[in-house]
């Protein structure tokens, strides 16, 4: 048996047989019901897997790598890995065959469980180029006529071959400051790099989250975005393990609303985008309401915002604030949270990059609080969070708990702690860049304010140095011209030049509905007048006098597409490519400094 002061993920994770096994683990959508598996029945299911892994000759230090949408197998193969003294590292379901081919020879995976046709055909167009792939598990559903490929079924009927106490002595030999988990990511200077996280990592970080939000069983959390990337999987599979709370298994992407309204989460995590979505839902059917529906609707949302106010600084709504709060959840709150999904959720968070305040702001008037937190893959997820009792809307918050961070003589960011990642797999001198006396060197600049709440300021790569030698960093300029009614991503530019300049894509559903309030039809919105005019007065107005003169938009070219994954103008976790942006446009960007 496992060494009992040990407090591994794959530990915490088998202790729910014992202590819940009849309570649900996970969810999934099967016609119109969630169907519930339990927790016997999926330390079960994972500890067949993991048997069948060895089978297969997955040895211990050997990669297990995961290539699909959400779903049971995907965290059945994680943590099975991971029993075996094995490591999970996950695959975005957008990359292409060549970027799968990638990570597949860098991790050296023996072993690639995938979601479906669309996943095995990348597999299969790069087959000749995988020396090191003997075995392609297809998750349920899914089956392929081909030597390297293997149904779920026929993959855990290999568990056979193996016994329990077999597995039990692979589960004993791990050690804590073993590799656990690589975490490639997105890449948004070249090829991906592998992050390095050790069962310390994940289960110090995971604990802490559970203490830090008062996680129980009781709670509950919708997974839907990428389990590749870090947050989602320590919130689907570690957190979960360490808590005991179960998982709704999102069907889509597309499906994430309808969802969302039948699993009411307590916990839902969402990037930037997404509550972007959300707001401009809600905004869309607040706005219809009229003269007494109105009026009703706007003093609920300041009462809301009065009471997050109060909370965030740590105090309890009182008196006649309370009293107008109670109307205010009667009216207006108890209605609109249902139909977003969040009639119970007390955990919400942000994060992955960005978001603007006013969203926050917005939520905030609708009695939801949204944490913002700040971190990378690097620190194993989060590096300063807001939380209940301590939150500042348009911060990233205080230090993540056991942890330290400070600024270095720049302004950057660095953590130490032991959520820092062991290193990059194969690449010492990333490594020895990033990872300085036990601190890790983030690349990103911010700033403290008396109360040690984090503000971040922008990267130091992405820092323009203008001709006048002025340096700026391009990360709220940008935030601004982001929360312009019209736009909606934006690249700053003007390395090297005398002025600052701006791409810009237009919001589809906004320049829709601008162009059929303002008559325009048959016609490229984003070379119109109307509409360059309406962005040009917006900049003047609510960019331009925000920042210094040397930091104003001087000029600025609307792109007749939005960026997007597909065209390369984003990572999976929809960071943007500056880079390849700017290469892409360089026509455009010389037009705006002709002259110059």
């Amino acid at each position: 048996m496992a060494d009992s002061k040990r407090d591994s993920i794959v530990d915490r994770f088998q202790q729910h047989r014992r202590i819940r096994p009849a309570a649900p683990a996970y969810y999934e959508k099967v016609g119109a019901a969630w169907v519930p598996t339990s927790w016997e029945e999926y330390v079960s299911q994972t500890r067949t897997a993991a048997r069948a892994l060895m089978a297969l000759g997955v040895q211990p230090g050997h990669v297990v790598c995961m290539l699909g949408f959400n779903r049971p197998e995907w965290a059945i193969g994680q943590v099975a890995a991971m029993m075996i003294g094995g490591v999970g590292a996950g695959i975005y379901t957008t990359n292409s065959p060549s970027e799968v081919q990638y990570i597949l020879n860098h991790s050296e995976a023996p072993v690639v469980i995938l979601e479906n046709e669309g996943q095995w055909a990348k597999i299969k167009a790069v087959r000749d180029r995988l020396p090191h792939l003997r075995t392609a598990v297809l998750m349920r559903g899914t089956q392929v006529n081909d030597p390297l490929a293997m149904d779920w079924a026929a993959f855990l009927s290999l568990a056979a071959d193996t016994t329990e106490a077999a597995l039990d002595a692979r589960i004993a030999a791990i050690e804590m400051e073993q590799l656990a988990s690589l975490i490639y990511t997105s890449g948004t200077t070249g090829p991906p790099k592998a992050v390095m996280l050790s069962h310390t990592n994940l289960a110090s970080t995971a604990r802490n989250g559970q203490e830090l939000f008062r996680l129980t069983p009781n709670d509950v959390l919708l997974s839907y975005l990428p389990l590749s990337h870090i947050a989602e999987q320590m919130f689907t599979i570690h957190t979960a393990a360490t808590v005991g709370f179960p998982i709704y298994y999102a069907e889509s992407l597309t499906k994430l609303p309808d969802n969302l309204r039948e699993v009411q989460p307590t916990v839902f995590f969402g990037v930037p985008g997404v509550w972007e979505r959300f707001r401009g839902r809600v905004a869309e059917r607040l706005g219809e309401a009229h003269g007494a529906r109105k009026r009703i609707a706007d003093w609920a949302q300041t009462v809301g915002r009065q009471v997050a106010a109060e909370r965030n600084a740590g105090r309890e709504p009182s008196g006649a604030l309370a009293a107008k709060y109670k109307v205010a959840e009667r009216l207006v709150f108890g209605k609109v949270k249902p139909v977003l999904g969040f009639s119970r959720t007390r955990v919400a968070v942000s994060g992955a990059a960005a978001i603007d305040k006013g969203i926050l702001e917005f939520f905030s008037g609708l009695d939801v609080t949204i944490y913002e937190v700040y971190g990378q893959s690097e620190g194993c997820g989060p590096t300063t969070f807001n939380r209940p009792g301590a939150t500042k809307l348009g911060t990233t918050g205080q230090a993540w708990p056991g942890s330290e961070v400070k600024l270095g003589p720049d302004g950057e960011i660095l953590l130490r702690g032991p959520n820092v990642f062991m290193g990059y797999y194969k690449d010492a001198a990333a490594t020895q860049d990033t990872l300085i006396d036990g601190w890790l060197h983030s690349g990103d600049l911010g700033r403290f304010d008396e109360d040690g709440f984090l503000t971040i300021v922008g990267r130091k790569k992405d820092i323009i140095i203008t001709s006048g030698g002025k340096n700026i960093a391009p990360r709220n300029i940008e935030a601004a011209l982001k929360n312009l009614e019209l736009v909606g991503d934006a690249v700053l530019v003007g390395e090297g030049r005398k002025y600052l300049c701006a791409l810009l894509t237009l919001d589809p559903e906004k320049a829709e509905r601008f162009a059929e309030a303002n008559g325009i039809t048959g016609a490229e919105l984003h070379t119109h007048p109307k509409v360059v005019e309406a962005i040009q007065a917006d900049i003047d107005e609510f960019v331009n006098t925000q920042f210094a003169r040397v930091e104003q938009v001087r000029k600025f070219t609307l792109l007749p597409k939005p960026f997007s994954i597909e065209g390369g103008e984003m990572t999976p976790t929809l960071k943007l490519k500056r880079k390849n942006i700017c290469d892409m446009h360089t026509t455009e960007i010389e037009a705006m400094y002709a002259g110059e």
